[in-house]
This record gives C-alpha cells, structure tokens and sequence, in this order.
C-alpha cells in the first residue's frame, strides 16, 4: 500500500511538470519524434492500453461455481457479465474478493481449513449428495451435521480443488507482470517528464485497482465450472432446488456492492450460490478495503489534474469526474445506517441508486475524454521511454 501511495504522489507530482499544459505547438503528430529509437506510434499507446486492461479483467475475475447444466455459451456470457462489472465499477470487484478473502480466513481460524478448501467453500464449491451448495456458516455450525461436513471439507486435498481450476501460477502471474509493467512504464515517464496520455492514465487506474484483487483470490480458484460432492444426505433435502433467481435486481445490485445479510441467503433453496455470495462474516475489513481502494482509483485520476486538456471545459469536467468516481463508493457505507429503519429503507435505495447513475456517468465520461485527448497529443506523448538511462553503467 505505502509503494501505490509513492507512485500516486509520483504520478501527481512529476507528472505535472510532464503534462502541464503548453502553447499549441507543443501538440504534435507521431512524426513529429526524430529519434526513431525510443519513438512510440499513436497505435502501440492504444494496443498497450487494451492489452492491459484485457488481462487485467480476464485473469483477475474469478466467479462462483455456476448453476448446473449450463451451456459454454452461457458460461462465457457469464464471465464476460463479471468483466464488464470489473471494468465499469471495479472497486465492486475488489470489495467482493475482500469479502470472501476475510470469509476464507475465518474459515481457517475457525475450522482448520486449508486457505484453498475456504476459499472453495466460500465460492460455492462444495454441495450435499442431493446437490444444494455447502456454503454458509449456519451449515458448519449446524450440530446435526457440523462435524461431517467439517470432516469431509478436510479430506478433499488442495490438489483435487485446484484440477478443477482452469489458472495456475504462471498464468496469473503472466497477467499480473503485465499490469506491473504498464505501472513502471507509467512511473518512469513521469520521472522522465514524457507526457503521460489520460488513456494511459485510465488503464493505470485499472492496473493498480486490479493488483489488489489478484491477491485476494491468489488462492482462489479460477473458472471452476463444476462442485465436489461431500456430506451426507440430509434429512430436509426434500425441498425443491431450484435456481437461485430469488433476488430483485435492486437486491441483486445491493448484495455486489455491501454483500449479504445473515440468513439472507438459504441453500436448501437453490443448486448453486449467487453470483456475488460472499459468506457474511461480521468484518469490516473488506467494507474499509473497498473505501480506501474507491478513493485511490479516483485518486490516480486525479494525478491527471493539471494535464494537457483540448479545451477548459474538458479539463473542469475531467476533474469533476474524477472526484465524483472517489466519493460514490464511500456513499453505500455513509448511508447504511438508513436501512436499519424501515421508513427510510427506500430513501437509502433512492439515493445509491444515484449514486451509481451519477458513478456510471462519471466514468463513461472518464472514458470519452481519454479518447478525445487521443486526437490532439502533445509531442512528449509519442516519446518511449529510454530504460538504458536506468541501468548502471560507465
């Protein structure tokens, strides 16, 4: 945490000596770079930012087991519902990794699981002969049934989970030094005074955000399509499975970004957990995490303060924007105490709901002027960065 707030302070510091706005003839086409051995095309900046914010969503979302029997084509819509999630409101991600990161650790505290069998159950790994998920503490504390459960949890090995996870090490870490690397280049153009383009202060935002959630769900499993059988057959398995659609989508929309409520939730109902369940565990850290993660993704938009903008007015929106993507998040855990009281539950509703409508704006926002400053770069912009300068030498 102390290395990502050096680099924000980098970032708004030396950057603004590299992106302070200039007389119009400091813009200037690809052409206008005369060492052809450290220039850099309009093309390479926009593909380096793609490239990075694809492997940063595709490796880093790891879903819940999904329903059974579902089709290939519904599984990728599925993951590709989770990206556009990560990619849109990426500190909901983050909150719902810190969710299950603390549930995996209470359940290892408490119940001798191995980080990566808390990690299954917490995903919805797990379920009873007759196919009803595994997945709450009411279930482990059960006392019909606690201790086979317990039991059975133990005795499936790291290495039976992990078969069915379809990332490894490498891969995630491939993605990983993807991001770190796009974060040095980043780092090293500010202290080398090369203007840094808002795209790439976009993408930077995600590259940060999104080292985060790959360690929370190191441990986690990724794309596990289908669950361990444990346990035994229990004597209230005649209720009726079905899928879990119970929740409204303002439900649906609540549980992704606070989580669930105690015994919001029933297993015996359904043959899979939701998309966002994450086993409630009474720890604030995940709820503070979220905060201070929300608060450094608009930060990093704001090292761009004193960038080079086309006109005023992009540059006052671009500000407004981005203090508006820092304080959305905090407003579900200001406001929370309202759903302690019936009346004013609606009230609550009413206004993170447009929180998330001014929150989506702002960032789509974000977005269209990252892409607009595209147009017109200053000539900085198409100079790469000369890494022999880093390196000792006579």
């Amino acid at each position: 945490m102390l290395l990502i707030l050096i680099a924000v302070h980098l970032l708004s510091q030396d950057s603004i000596a590299a992106l302070r706005p200039r007389p119009p003839d400091a813009r200037a086409t690809p052409d206008s770079c005369k060492d052809i051995d450290n220039c850099r095309t309009l093309f390479s900046v926009v593909w380096g930012c793609l490239a990075t914010i694809f492997a940063c969503t595709w490796v880093s979302v790891h879903p819940n087991v999904p329903p059974p029997d579902q089709s290939s084509l519904q599984l990728l819509w599925r993951r590709l519902k989770m990206m556009l999630i990560a990619m849109t409101a990426p500190e909901i991600m983050v909150g719902f990794a810190a969710r299950q990161f603390f549930g995996s650790r209470w359940l290892v505290k408490n119940f001798r699981f191995s980080s990566t069998q808390a990690f299954f159950f917490c995903m919805g790994g797990f379920v009873s002969p007759m196919g009803h998920p595994i997945a709450t503490k009411e279930q482990l504390e059960n006392p019909a049934h606690r201790f086979v459960f317990q039991t059975a949890i133990r005795n499936v090995n790291k290495e039976e989970i992990m078969d069915k996870s379809k990332g490894d090490a490498l891969s995630k870490g491939v993605a990983l030094l993807q991001g770190l690397w796009f974060i040095l280049q980043c780092l090293a153009r500010a202290h080398r005074h090369l203007a840094i383009t808002q795209l790439e202060v976009v993408t930077l935002a995600f590259a940060v955000v999104n080292i985060f959630i790959w360690l929370l769900w190191w441990n986690k499993p990724l794309d596990v399509q289908r669950p361990i059988v444990v346990g035994p057959t229990l004597s209230d398995s005649d209720s009726q499975a079905t899928a879990p659609d119970q929740f409204s989508h303002v439900d649906q929309l609540r549980t992704a970004i606070l989580g669930f409520r105690t015994n919001e939730y029933h297993p015996l109902s359904s043959v899979s957990v939701p998309s966002f369940w994450s086993m409630d565990n009474d720890d604030i850290g995940a709820n503070l995490l979220l905060i201070l993660v929300g608060a450094l993704f608009g930060a990093i938009h704001c090292a761009a303060w004193n960038a080079i903008f086309p006109t005023p007015a992009e540059m006052w929106i671009w500000r407004m924007s981005s203090l508006v993507i820092i304080a959305v998040p905090c407003l579900p855990y200001l406001l929370a105490p309202l759903t302690t009281i019936d009346w004013l539950e609606s009230t609550y509703t009413v206004l993170v709901l447009l929180g998330i409508f001014f929150y989506i704006a702002a960032r789509i926002i974000l977005l269209v002027l990252a892409l607009m400053e595209l147009r017109l770069l200053p000539a900085s912009a198409f100079m790469d960065v000369n890494w022999s300068t880093y390196i000792p030498h006579i």
